[in-house]
């Protein structure tokens, strides 16, 4: 079968469950991950023919995208901040949102290239925050912490994909008394999806995604900023920072918590979207 009839039978097949631009994007990223073909290739091969094995290969995956599985998952593999990443079922995946929490870092550290700065990720999952930091600050000095251990697994290979030095550390952030160490920046994309807000989630992620790094109880939904800004008190250095990603129906009230806590110079901000989507503090 040549490339392009299959690109007919792909669209038809998917447009029932996905926009015409999604199912496009579906298709040329596949084209690229089984072929290492780009858009502007298939229209300079229109006569592409696929062989069996890799009309299988194509079949198989259609067959996990009409379940709603995501692409990421299926494939194995995501893009974050320029890098390549692999993701499975262990870990959320990455999202353009924390891409912009990672930019926030890296260009409040601009004035600082030339002395030692010290990152803590907490609940790092693939490690696409400590890595992309890592990658992109050379004087930084990153960690990260995950109650998971797979995720945890899928960090490490992703560090060693990317050739970068995090030190990860298996640790339960909830049932920790304090930290080990003193640092610049502490940054955490925690659990705060509320499970009153479960219908406004897709099948793709709701069904797929670990559940552990999403959700948290709708009667404490701030637990987990909670408990490191506590942590944080005791263990920023002197001018440093703690980031936060946050649920965009909490920001208000996550600015009361900081300020309940001692924060200050707290700074909202949305994501590309228009929501409230990221916080930075200091002591």
């Amino acid at each position: 079968m040549l490339l392009k009839e299959y690109k007919l039978h792909f669209t038809a097949t998917l447009q029932t469950k996905f926009d015409a631009l999604e199912i496009e994007s579906f298709f040329f990223i596949i084209l690229e991950h089984l072929h290492q073909m780009k858009r502007v290739d298939l229209a300079l091969e229109p006569h592409f023919e696929l062989t069996a094995i890799a009309l299988l290969k194509w079949n198989d995956i259609l067959s996990q995208l009409e379940q709603e599985k995501p692409i990421q998952y299926i494939l194995g593999e995501t893009e974050f901040y320029g890098l390549h990443f692999y993701v499975d079922e262990n870990t959320l995946i990455p999202r353009p949102e924390t891409e912009e929490l990672v930019q926030w870092i890296i260009t409040s550290l601009q004035n600082n290239s030339s002395q030692k700065i010290t990152i803590l990720d907490i609940g790092t999952g693939s490690g696409c925050i400590p890595i992309s930091l890592q990658k992109n600050i050379p004087n930084a000095k990153v960690a990260a912490i995950d109650v998971s251990k797979e995720a945890l697994q899928v960090a490490e290979r992703n560090a060693v994909l990317n050739q970068t030095a995090v030190y990860f550390i298996h640790q339960d952030i909830l049932q920790t008394e304090a930290l080990d160490e003193v640092y610049d920046i502490i940054v955490s994309n925690p659990p705060y999806v509320r499970h009153l807000e479960k219908e406004d989630i897709k099948k793709n992620v709701l069904e797929y995604e670990p559940h552990l790094a999403l959700f948290v109880s709708n009667d404490d939904a701030l637990l987990f900023y909670r408990k490191i800004a506590q942590l944080a008190k005791h263990s920023l250095s002197v001018d440093g920072q703690l980031f936060f990603e946050i649920n965009q129906y909490l920001g208000p009230e996550t600015i009361t918590l900081l300020e309940q806590l001692g924060f200050q110079n707290i700074e909202l901000k949305k994501d590309f979207y228009g929501n409230d989507r990221m916080i930075r503090c200091t002591l």
